[in-house]
């Protein structure tokens, strides 16, 4: 079983921990009665996921990979505005051949889940006031619908980063900064990123029709220079009703170059449209995104959920997507989703989801290819979850990536 990595450059963290004069708070106060009940009232934390992974890709040797996922911890109840929070993380292989980027089996098509046993969140809370929360140690960061900074929650072994985080509101205005010393990636902890990133969000609310944000990113990594980049930008999200129809619309603008120590020298844009309409059980989407490339470099999105993003087949996700989309990308895509309401025992809920994909170059037109996707979830019990997943994506030409299928099984547990 892998070591469990200590907590880098929190130094505030272990402050706030240990003596909690980080919070004007001393030592004798911790071991008040009031520290004993905060700890009595704590709610456990408990998730257990097991999942079968089937890729076949052109090429390569077919992969089935059964992983299993189990995070255990607690959250403390609260005392003087302060929560703590401690989740240990294990993945576990139990059967197949498969490519985890780490063990060295090449020959097999990939599948990014491999063994790690490590400290998946360990953060201390501190709410001073209504409007304000802090938050510092290991943590999830997710913003927005994760284009750019998220949690990669699909993987096994999510995405986590060790920051210093303040969220805090005035009106309708709501500020998000964080200083993220450390990101803890999905292929355990030889992959992790040194950092010295800046997280600024802001997100002011006119209506329910209208939703504003500003972002800027400063992302700098010490060990993954060619990911160090700057991106800024505007999004605008809203929604309505007209008639027994719910209208939701999103637009994104953002400009992308180079920072810090990254080598290159490159500024691109990022932007994306969608409308959808809701009616009853069924809502269809139309969405349109553009992610530019120069012949050497493509927008890129590191610290992002790609997985979300031009298809589930994780065709353009390696590295961020540095090295997959040189000439960018233009996708459109159509999404219909089904999410029915029922209490039916062992099949409570279910959803559907069917998207299809059309993928070309951004800056020389080149088919890429199509996608279909395809994913089925329900409550089998209160706790319990089923999910059938699968994606379809067939290569335009050959000077595209390798066609590849992906079918997933998983029950997920949480308590």
């Amino acid at each position: 079983m892998a070591k469990l990595k200590p907590i880098g450059n929190l130094r505030l963290f272990f402050c706030a921990t240990t003596a909690l004069t980080c919070a004007g708070i001393s030592n004798s106060s911790f071991a008040e009665d009031t520290i004993a009940e905060a700890l009595q009232t704590s709610k456990p934390i408990l998730e257990s996921r097991l999942r079968f992974e089937n890729v076949t890709q052109a090429g390569l040797r077919e992969t089935g990979a059964l992983t299993w996922r189990n995070r255990a911890g607690f959250q403390s109840g609260e005392f003087k505005g302060l929560k703590l929070l401690v989740e240990i993380e294990d993945v576990r292989a139990l059967d197949g051949d498969y490519n985890s980027n780490l063990n060295g089996k090449t020959a097999f098509a990939v599948v990014a889940d491999p063994e790690v046993t490590e400290v998946n969140r360990l953060q201390l809370t501190w709410t001073p006031t209504a409007y304000t929360t802090i938050t510092v140690g290991r943590q999830r960061i997710a913003l927005d619908d994760q284009r750019f900074i998220g949690t990669v929650g699909w993987r096994q072994d999510e995405q986590t980063f060790d920051a210093a985080r303040i969220d805090t509101a005035i009106g309708k205005l709501k500020l998000t900064y964080a200083y993220i010393t450390q990101v803890n990636r999905v292929l355990a902890e030889d992959r992790d990123w040194d950092s010295q990133s800046h997280v600024l969000n802001a997100t002011y609310s006119i209506s329910e029709a209208l939703k504003l944000q500003a972002f800027d990113y400063a992302l700098e990594f010490d060990n993954a220079a060619a990911s160090s980049t700057n991106t800024y930008g505007v999004r605008a999200t809203g929604s309505l009703w007209a008639s027994m129809f719910k209208l939701a619309y999103a637009a994104q603008y953002a400009e992308q170059k180079d920072y810090a120590n990254n080598p290159a020298d490159f500024k691109l844009a990022q932007y994306s449209a969608d409308v959808s309409a809701t009616y009853d059980i069924f809502t269809a989407k139309l969405n349109y995104e553009v992610l530019e490339g120069n012949g050497t470099q493509g927008f890129i999105t590191p610290l992002g959920m790609v997985h979300a993003f031009q298809g589930w087949s994780d065709v353009f996700s390696a590295n961020g997507g540095n090295k997959t989309h040189v000439n960018g990308i233009k996708d459109m895509n159509f999404s219909l989703i089904a999410a029915t309401h029922t209490k039916v025992p062992w099949l409570m809920n279910p959803t559907f989801t069917v998207i299809y994909r059309d993928l070309e170059t951004e800056r020389t037109g080149q088919a890429l290819g199509t996608e279909w996707d395809a994913l089925a979830t329900a409550g089998l019990t209160k706790n319990l979850s089923l999910v059938l997943k699968y994606a379809d994506f067939e290569r335009a030409n050959t000077l595209a990536p390798a066609s590849r299928t992906k079918l997933w099984v998983g029950l997920e547990y949480k308590l």
